[in-house]
């Protein structure tokens, strides 16, 4: 519905797999990191792997009913909610030639409606759902929400209603406008930079006619020829319950949930098996090296395989040799290519598997500077003395634990893509036991050096593929890509406009249950503690997995870059991870991998934030590193001039990027050339970053990264006295400076305008215009009485049900996807929607986005459909926002950011149960209108020009390389 496909980092659960473990691994003092670093920290630690894989459990309850339909359930009670997590055992593998993009396809027609249900999301949603959303991969596509326990009955009812009974409200008007939809998805995911690339990947290294050879979305063509024969082929061809697994988890437990399951899915007929096909690896006869030209900003090598698929024994060995090889912040390539020779700016390496084949890649960005030659040849040397000596077993023990410990947070989410709902599925679906999860996490700590070695030898010593993607004009449609590859050749797809088609009922009138009430919102109690230096500590203790989210934030952000040094906080930021006094930055990646954590430093607009997330039991030591690199940054000389270039590489990223290009005009139109936020949320001027000294970057740290300007939020399995505890050991004794800290003024006035504008950012060959339309409000900063506001923007814009997302993407398929917002900013706030939209709609989308500010709530104000989902549903779906350590710890910076009520969340159900239909009309007209709006085109000068002139809006037009 919203995503196409989703990968895979670990077998068989995209990147779910050892989600399941939150792992850690007892190992030796690592020889290559410093006294002062990583050796000292990594003997404290105090969870092993063992531990943490005994400790992993996800129990369920499973049955079968007699229509085939297989039900897992697994018992959660941490909060009222049940995810619902459908798989269907089908995917693009399945579909036939002619019909690439079809299983796609007919995921979003699922959408639209069945026989007793007009829409799938409206009532989810009114009844608190979130989450709602469905993807398609090679080997499956599968339907997702979370909802509240009182509308388990009402999801139920919805997914079999549309499992049993969709044919008979599948019109070829339903069809027509979810392939527009589909398509401009495809244009979406194509006029990226690198935006072919996959298409060129598989093409190299399968053969015509392997069913894991095109691409997930598909070709135009195919697209434009499916037909209603084909939705109802497709439809009773593969969405039998037999091919069907459901998975319940949260909130609920088997004796409860087969009544109501056997109630709505029991009678539903069995359907054919899914076809199954030949699908395996494929070795090329001989090395491939292919170039491509694109509009990208740098070049671009990428090195591929095929390979087994997930129950291979090889699986997780390649898993774990790749991310030693790439994956890693310490990898081979980094090492040798980033840190080393310092000839690109980026790698990456992985191995993903799937049901019957596996795909090995690693990637390397070339830096402008750098030669394309030398870096394909140092590629393929680090892959060729990696599979000779082998990884060291703490590389591997590293790659072990930082991958497990990166997925543990998702044990918090019951559903949802990636949540405990389809650890299970998958697992179930793919190999026939649910605990693969546990198999793979066995496989894993069990590994030798040896067995990851010989299992590279035996995959990647095989001939490569080998794609370069340089700068240059686009010499690829995209649009005749992601087939089969010989569509010339192939039958003549004969498209249906469904006037033979009968459209009739086929199964019974069923009324949709009523939702039963909610419960009171349960949001964690806040504790706040004061350290001695005076930092102010926030606390939210929630026990349910064991770990620690954590944010470091100052007072300060890219707003502090005074007027033509654009960029300077931002990569001040940047070199905080890239050693300290003590510690290389391959000591701080080597540390940080050790102990399962996670550390970055980021400069936002408005703070600017070290992130921390920590297993609990390794807390103390993961703080000891984040407050080194906070406190004690080297800038040395060879870390500078890295970051530099990683920096300009962005810098030509958003330059690339429609976007980025749409951001850059955007922000500086509205709010001014020398207000603090035009520049604040790019990559900075790259003029400036080539000139920045080390004294620059000393002088910048010491100005804003200091105790006085400092906030520490934490949230997860720790109390107060032991954070506080640990925070004084580690950040205690930091003084604080003799000199104030400096201002930070951004309460200036937004650019005025007196009319309409629209500004064209010319990007040739673009098949879609990425369009940014707003104005500035007369709001700053967050105020009490805000609430409605909000709303109106959902009614009108945020969110899938808003009336943009309804008429551009549901009504008229001409986008994938628009939104708007009210960005949070303590300085005055903006109106902004942001869409992509096909290239030959530009003019047309605009004027039905004016035509629907304008109308609400002049001609349209809110309607009670839309008044219950935007105050009654928001109140439902609570409970969802605040599920994981994440989430709620975003909502408590949000607070702090805006001057809020630690605990602001807990009064949101009464807030909004005070709104009523003239407050959002109310907020509506007077800060969603359109006058005096300024609208940016990303787009071919040559396409869009003749449109707008028809608009009678003044147009100005820049050149990309001028912003």
């Amino acid at each position: 519905m919203k995503t196409s496909f989703a990968r895979r980092t670990l077998a068989p659960f995209a990147a779910a797999l050892l989600l399941a473990g939150c792992s850690t691994t007892a190992t030796a003092p690592v020889e290559t990191a410093s006294a002062a670093g990583a050796a000292s920290t990594a003997t404290a630690r105090t969870a092993s792997l063992d531990d943490i894989i005994a400790a992993v459990d996800i129990p369920y309850e499973t049955f079968t009913l007699d229509n085939g339909l297989t039900t897992i359930v697994h018992t959660d009670r941490k909060a009222p909610l049940v995810g619902v997590t459908v798989y269907y055992r089908v995917g693009s593998k399945s579909e036939p030639r002619g019909r690439t993009g079809f299983a796609h396809l007919f995921e979003h027609i699922m959408f639209t409606g069945s026989e007793n249900v007009e829409n799938f999301d409206v009532p989810l949603e009114a009844a608190g759902s979130t989450a709602t959303n469905g993807s398609t991969s090679y080997d499956r596509t599968n339907y997702v929400e979370t909802v509240p326990i009182g509308a388990l009955d009402l999801a139920l009812m919805m997914e079999a209603d549309r499992m049993g009974y969709l044919l008979g409200a599948v019109t070829q008007e339903r069809l027509d406008n979810q392939r527009g939809v589909v398509q401009n998805e495809k244009r979406q995911g194509d006029n990226q930079p690198y935006g072919l690339v996959d298409y060129k990947m598989s093409e190299g290294l399968l053969p015509v006619g392997h069913p894991y050879r095109h691409s997930v979305i598909g070709s135009m063509a195919d697209l434009s020829a499916a037909s209603l024969l084909d939705v109802r082929e497709w439809f009773t061809d593969n969405y039998g319950p037999n091919n069907v697994v459901l998975a319940l988890t949260g909130d609920i437990d088997a004796a409860t949930a087969r009544p109501m399951v056997e109630r709505w899915f029991g009678a539903i007929e069995r359907g054919p098996a899914v076809a199954q096909f030949d699908g395996g690896p494929v070795t090329l006869a001989e090395p491939v090296y292919d170039t491509m030209t694109d509009q990208v900003p740098q070049t671009m090598i990428l090195r591929a395989w095929t390979g087994p698929d997930m129950q291979h024994p090889d699986a997780v060995p390649l898993q774990v040799g790749m991310y030693v090889l790439g994956g890693l912040a310490s990898s081979r390539l980094d090492n040798a290519m980033v840190r080393g020779e310092e000839i690109a700016t980026s790698v990456s390496a992985y191995y993903q598997p799937y049901e019957q084949i596996g795909m090995a890649q690693a990637m390397v960005q070339v830096r402008p500077d750098g030669s394309q030659e030398e870096a394909q040849a140092l590629l393929e040397a680090e892959i060729a003395r990696l599979i000779a000596d082998g990884p060291t077993q703490d590389e591997m023990d590293r790659a072990t634990t930082q991958i497990a410990s990166g997925l543990v947070g998702s044990l918090e989410r019951i559903g949802g893509f990636g949540g405990k709902g389809a650890i299970l599925a998958e697992g179930l679906l793919y190999t026939g036991d649910a605990d693969y999860y546990r198999t793979e996490l066995e496989q894993m700590a069990a590994l030798t050096p040896a067995d990851v070695q010989a299992a590279m030898e035996r995959w990647l010593t095989r001939p490569a593929y080998n794609l370069a993607v340089v700068p240059g004009e686009r010499t690829l449609d995209g649009g005749d890509m992601g087939g089969w590859g010989d569509e010339q050749s192939a039958p003549a797809p004969t498209p249906d406009d469904g006037s033979e088609i009968e459209v009739t009922r086929t199964g019974p009138e069923i009324a949709l249950p009523t939702p039963e009430p909610v419960g009171e919102l349960t949001f964690p109690e806040v504790e706040r503690a004061t350290l001695s230096n005076g930092i102010e500590v926030v606390l939210a203790r929630r026990t349910s997995v064991p770990k620690v989210s954590l944010a470091l934030t100052f007072d300060a952000g890219s707003v502090v870059d005074p007027a033509g040094q654009r960029g300077t906080h931002a990569m001040m930021a940047d070199l905080l991870t890239e050693g300290t006094t003590t510690r290389s930055a391959l000591d701080i990646a080597i540390e940080e991998e050790t102990l399962g954590a996670s550390l970055s430093v980021n400069a936002g607009a408005e703070s600017t934030a070290a992130y921390l997330s920590a297993l609990s039991p390794n807390l103390v030591p993961s703080l000891e590193l984040m407050a080194d690199v906070v406190r004690n940054p080297a800038f040395a000389a060879d870390a500078l001039e890295r970051v530099r270039s990683q920096r300009l590489a962005g810098v030509a990223q958003e330059l690339s990027s429609p976007a980025g290009l749409a951001n850059r005009a955007f922000m500086p139109l509205v709010y001014g050339d020398q207000h603090p936020y035009a520049y604040a949320s790019t990559s900075g001027d790259a003029e400036v970053i080539e000139g920045l000294t080390r004294e620059d970057m000393v002088a910048e740290h010491a100005e804003w990264i200091r105790p006085e300007t400092a906030t520490i939020t934490a949230v997860g399995d720790v109390s107060m006295d032991e954070l506080v505890a640990a925070l004084e050991a580690t950040l205690g004794d930091w003084q604080r400076s003799a000199t104030p800290v400096p201002a930070k003024n951004v309460n200036l006035p937004a650019a005025a305008s007196d009319g309409p504008r629209i500004v064209v950012v010319n990007r040739p060959n673009s098949p879609s215009s990425y369009l940014v339309l707003g104005r500035p409000t007369p709001l700053s900063g967050w105020q009490p009485d805000m609430e409605a506001l909000d709303l109106a923007n959902e009614v009108i814009g945020s969110g899938f049900l808003s009336r943009l997302n309804n008429d551009l993407r549901e009504t008229k398929g001409w986008t994938y996807g628009i939104g708007s917002s009210l960005p949070s900013a303590r300085g005055p706030r903006i109106f902004r929607i942001a869409t992509q939209v096909q290239a030959d709609r530009t003019a047309d989308s605009i004027q039905v986005i004016l035509d629907q500010l304008e109308a609400f709530p002049g001609t349209r104000p809110v309607d009670d459909v839309e008044l219950q989902r935007v105050t009654d549903g928001n109140v439902r779906n609570l409970p969802n926002r605040y599920e994981t350590n994440g989430q709620v710890l975003g909502a408590l910076l949000a607070n702090q950011n805006a001057g809020r009520d630690d605990r602001y969340q807990a009064l949101l159900p009464q807030l909004y149960s005070a709104i009523d239909a003239d407050d959002i009309n109310a907020a509506a007209r007077e800060y969603l209108q359109p006058e005096n709006i300024t609208i940016v085109v990303v787009g071919d000068w040559e396409t869009v020009e003749p449109q707008l002139e028809a608009l009678d809006i003044d147009i100005d037009y820049v050149e990309a390389d001028s912003l």
